[in-house]
């Protein structure tokens, strides 16, 4: 067995070696490569990729002896130490394979020391292709040409004999097209206009009216404004996209393109897209036809001017970027291409100038007011410089600057309409008032609180889409190149190293994804088996509620562990902490703790379940849920009341419906003194005898109680099957009594009440003094009164009328 081990070691380091010397071979071609094209910056990002695809293969190279170490390094533990110099020798079977192993293992460090040392060697490569690719950007942005043999009359006769070698290259792939592959032209240029029709017309039955701006509509609002423009600006722009991309794919896959004509047309394509987006996304915010669905309060005259200015620095860098790969294709002479950048960046300039001192705004007096000072200065600023930056002769950097003013701009003004839009969407009931909010609200059986959720989520899958869709484009426009992109996301795909952790988006998804999937299958089962096996085995309501929440706690922590797992995450670590924080728990946390212990014993004795008529403490009423930390228990009066388990299990609990619903119910009856005791015992049995709900069987019984204070007290005790029905049936009773004792004249005795008659204090008089003034003044006023009518009776006249007032 060992020699057989032996010889399938020696294998895998033969297979390694063979490897390894490969890998060195490809590194050897590929450093030749760097030297060549060390000023191709697309060239140089596609030897990195290579590069750092043979650092991982010779990684992997070795990774591949791990187990095999692992089993030498453990057999030479068993063997232990040679024996010391004085000690007896050990076999000499043992010392051969002692041997051996040693050799083995250092065959095989000297093949991982090897792919160690080119994964060194491959990283030292990538760094130097990074410091060339900066170098040539500092290159591009920092050379400055002469413009004296640019600005010759020799500039014009060249870009004829341009123009008349392109027509002619164009003309002869057309006349080749039309005649040889013209069912291929239509046959792909209908496929990519379905698609992008299928993109289109999608879109709009899928957001309806937030493609387009609704002219009936007279005061529409900000959110609907922000979807209006950022969906009719994506939308028609991708569908674009999408059908010059797959026309340029379906051509070049049907041999219809040449070398040439493949890169011309993809050129063009991708200056009709750039133009297209431009144009969309200035009149998506402009509206110069709709004035109320405008994002910017702007007039309806400058912004057309906005619109035409936008599009048309659009038209010019396009044509321009056209123009040098048509130069390059070519190999047009240096004093052209820099004409031809020369005049772009200075249009480019000129036309940012102009959109600069545009005023677009009206005042209350009517006078037209200018942009705000920061955005006017640093759009002159940018026009200024990128005119100067031409006239110095650094056209490279006026380039970068136009194309970045233009394309960076674009992308980031729709990505900011977009975050916008999602966070409009996002705040509570905003999407509630969307086209597909109220379509969500009378079509299915979503509430408030669900369609603000459902917008939260919508929200937040704009904001991951534009980050997605722009991050990369604007990458792109800042000098990175696909490759680049493709390498960051590899990288934080498979794991970003911070110290001693590493951190994997892919691992973590996947552990999200295996929860997910846990989580729902646990939900699956529960309902299946309390719905299917456990309600047709009749088992009991308490039984099955146990029974389902064990299973669900099972479950969940099955699917977190499971998640944890296959995020990557080393459950010895988890172990770790908690053991580290098994002290702190056991302090903080321990009322925590010992609910959840008690949970588990309530759902393992049962004591009570679900639908039983418990009583602890001051609480009464029916137990609705029995989780891990508390028990629900809804009170006669619809309360509920949140019992933390330790209580149910440290204190008394009664249960009424423990094993059965049967049960005794109390009520106690009083006559007057003097009344037949007797014939009140018979009519006291014959009424509880009487009623539906009373049980024969333990037989009702009227017990003579007490002689009482003001009453002789008896009580009914009787039996019911369902002593939840214990109100019911004493109500019934005592309306029976009270009947049957009016009946037969026998008296309920009440306790006499005292009745206290208040009576009211004459009011004293406030004022005294005031009181006698007056009644003076009345006094004098009837003696004069009297004195008047005595002289009058001697003089013989009538008494005089007093005139009125």
């Amino acid at each position: 067995m060992a020699q057989a081990l032996g010889q399938g070691a020696a294998g895998l380091i033969t297979d390694q070696q063979k490897v390894i010397q490969g890998l060195t071979a490809k590194t050897d071609d590929l450093e030749k490569k760097i030297q060549q094209d060390g000023e191709d910056d697309a060239s140089l990002v596609d030897i990195r990729l290579q590069l750092e695809d043979m650092s991982r293969a010779a990684l992997t190279s070795a990774l591949a002896f791990r187990s095999r170490l692992t089993d030498i390094n453990n057999r030479i533990e068993v063997l232990g130490p040679p024996p010391a110099a004085g000690q007896p020798q050990e076999p000499d079977i043992v010392t051969g394979e002692r041997q051996a192993l040693a050799s083995e293992k250092a065959e095989i460090n000297a093949v991982v020391a090897s792919a160690q040392n080119l994964s060194i060697r491959i990283s030292g490569l990538v760094d130097k292709i990074g410091n060339m690719r900066s170098a040539l950007f500092r290159n591009l942005l920092t050379k400055r040409y002469v413009l004296s043999d640019a600005l010759s009359p020799e500039v014009f006769s060249d870009a004829h004999d341009e123009y008349a070698n392109l027509y002619k290259a164009v003309s002869s792939w057309l006349i080749f097209a039309f005649k040889f592959k013209f069912k291929a032209i239509l046959a792909a240029t209908f496929v990519a206009l379905g698609l992008a029709l299928v993109l289109l017309v999608g879109g709009r039955r899928l957001f309806g009216r937030v493609f387009e701006a609704d002219p009936t509509v007279e005061e529409p609002s900000y959110l609907s404004r922000l979807s209006v423009a950022f969906w009719s600006t994506l939308l028609p722009s991708l569908a674009v996209s999408v059908f010059l991309a797959s026309t340029v794919f379906l051509f070049n896959y049907y041999n219809v393109l040449r070398g040439d004509i493949g890169v011309f047309l993809n050129a063009l394509a991708a200056v009709i897209a750039v133009v297209f987006g431009v144009n969309r996304l200035t009149n998506a915010a402009l509206e110069p036809r709709l004035p109320n669905w405008r994002l910017i309060p702007v007039e309806t005259g400058p912004a057309r001017w906005l619109v035409r200015l936008t599009t048309a620095m659009a038209v010019v860098i396009g044509v321009n970027y056209f123009l040098s790969i048509v130069n390059d294709k070519m190999g047009s002479p240096l004093s052209l291409t820099i004409a031809r950048s020369f005049g772009a960046t200075i249009i480019f300039g000129v036309i940012l100038i102009l959109m600069a001192m545009l005023r677009p705004f009206r005042a209350r007096d009517g006078s037209w007011r200018p942009w705000p000072a920061w955005l006017r200065y640093m759009a002159l600023a940018l026009g200024l410089f990128t005119i100067a930056a031409s006239l110095l002769g650094y056209i490279g950097l006026a380039i970068f600057v136009s194309v970045q003013v233009l394309v960076t701009g674009t992308i980031l003004i729709t990505s900011y309409i977009g975050f916008l839009s999602a966070r409009a969407i996002g705040e509570e009931g905003a999407f509630a008032d969307t086209s597909v909010g109220r379509w969500l609200s009378a079509n299915s059986s979503y509430d408030d609180a669900a369609l603000d959720q459902l917008g939260l989520a919508v929200s937040v899958a704009i904001n991951l889409m534009i980050v997605l869709v722009f991050l990369p484009l604007i990458l792109l426009m800042w000098g990175f190149q696909p490759g680049d992109i493709e390498a960051w996301a590899y990288r934080l795909a498979t794991g970003i190293t911070v110290g001693s952790v590493t951190i994997s988006v892919t691992g973590i998804l996947s552990g999200i994804v295996v929860f997910i999937i846990g989580y729902f299958l646990t939900r699956w089962f529960q309902g299946w088996l309390d719905g299917s096996v456990m309600a047709r085995g009749k088992v009991d309501t308490g039984v099955r509620n146990s029974i389902r929440l064990a299973v669900g706690y099972s479950g969940v922590a099955l699917a977190a562990l499971v998640g944890i797992s296959a995020a990557g995450i080393d459950l010895s670590n988890l172990a770790l902490v908690a053991g580290a924080l098994s002290l702190g728990i056991g302090f903080g946390l321990q009322n925590v703790v010992s609910n959840f212990v008690s949970g588990l014993i309530l759902l393992a004795e049962r004591p009570f379940k679900v639908g039983d008529w418990i009583v602890a403490g001051d609480v009464s009423g029916t137990v609705k849920k029995i989780s891990v930390r508390a028990t629900e228990i809804e009170t006669f009066q619809r309360q509920s009341v949140i019992l933390p388990n330790s209580n149910l299990i440290n204190n008394a609990v009664g249960n009424w419906t423990h094993r059965n619903k049967l049960g005794r119910v109390d009520i106690k009856v009083g006559v007057a003194y003097g009344s037949d005791v007797k014939q009140v015992h018979a009519i006291l049995l014959d009424i509880a005898r009487s009623h539906p709900m009373v049980l024969k069987n333990p037989e009702p019984f009227v017990l003579f109680s007490n002689f009482g204070a003001a009453a002789l007290e008896f009580e009914i005790r009787v039996f019911l099957a369902d002593v939840m029905n214990g109100n019911i049936a004493q109500n019934d009773i005592r309306f029976a009594v009270l009947e049957k004792f009016n009946g037969e004249h026998i008296e309920i005795p009440s306790t006499p009440r005292a009745v206290v008659e208040v009576r009211k204090p004459e009011a004293w008089p406030t004022d005294d003094d005031k009181i006698e003034a007056d009644f003076a003044e009345q006094e004098q006023a009837k003696v004069e009164a009297a004195a008047e009518a005595r002289k009058l009776a001697k003089t013989g006249r009538k008494v005089r009328k007093p005139d009125p007032d």
